[in-house]
């Protein structure tokens, strides 16, 4: 999906794929631990922009901006409909509604996209970083092979075009230049978790958590820690501290491959 072969990166195994269906327990559980999940920061009133993943719509997005609205976020779906792809007029799109919320506000916006969404997210911030306050990512595909994922097919039987490219993701490949956070779980069975990782810096993390794909913009812990990286005061980022609630919530990402 958008993704140049750099290394010899397979696919999630059939294992993994069919354990997707977890998703639903999922959302169950964040639905169930709403009231604790209201302890997590509260944010400043600032704008963020939710990017669907691949096939999917602002109704698959729409627990977690509900959540993020509850923490005190103006939150905004992108509106283009079901995502299928960076087809004619779409990469446009994305970018007026990114002018025209930071126009309105005179803030700069947060954007947190969720797989395919979040490969759009850092293709914004590498083209507008003026206009963004930070960039979180979900399981998204920025980095490794374009076919180490089980859903190369379907991206290009949708978008018409093919998962090889190379123009966009000279864009999205280098960390952008505002605070980063890819969330990403090995247990992903839909895109290969290496390809969610990010090279750590001064304003750039990684946060694992266990979880499925499908239920990334549902979990809980991706929702508390969601809420916790928004609600960072600019010029003021800080790492994820994932020692609250320790490793089974929020395993080291670094650890041993």
């Amino acid at each position: 999906m958008m993704t140049a072969a750099h290394e010899p990166i397979a696919p999630p195994s059939r294992l993994l794929l069919l354990a997707e269906t977890r998703a639903i327990w999922e959302a169950g559980a964040a639905v169930a631990l709403w009231p604790l999940l209201q302890l997590a920061p509260r944010g400043d009133g600032h704008s963020v922009l939710v990017l669907p993943g691949l096939v999917a719509s602002d109704l698959s997005t729409k627990l977690l901006r509900r959540y993020l609205q509850s923490r005190g976020y103006d939150t905004h779906g992108w509106g283009l409909g079901r995502n299928l792809g960076p087809r004619k007029g779409v990469e446009e799109g994305m970018l007026q509604k990114l002018e025209a919320l930071h126009s309105k506000s005179g803030r700069k916006v947060s954007i947190v996209g969720w797989s395919l969404g979040g490969v759009y997210a850092r293709l914004l911030a590498s083209t507008r970083p003026e206009l963004v306050r930070s960039v979180v990512t979900l399981g998204s595909p920025f980095t490794g092979s374009a076919r180490a994922t089980n859903a190369w097919r379907v991206y290009e039987g949708v978008s018409g075009q093919s998962a090889e490219d190379p123009r966009r993701m000279k864009h999205v490949r280098p960390t952008p230049s505002v605070p980063t956070t890819s969330i990403f779980s090995r247990s992903d069975g839909v895109v290969a978790w290496r390809c969610s990782v990010e090279e750590a810096g001064p304003q750039s993390e990684n946060i694992e958590v266990v979880a499925s794909h499908l239920g990334l913009g549902a979990h809980p812990a991706v929702m508390y820690a969601l809420a916790d990286r928004l609600a960072q005061a600019e010029g003021q980022w800080k790492p994820f501290d994932r020692g609250t609630f320790g490793p089974l919530v929020y395993p080291d990402p670094d650890r041993a491959h």
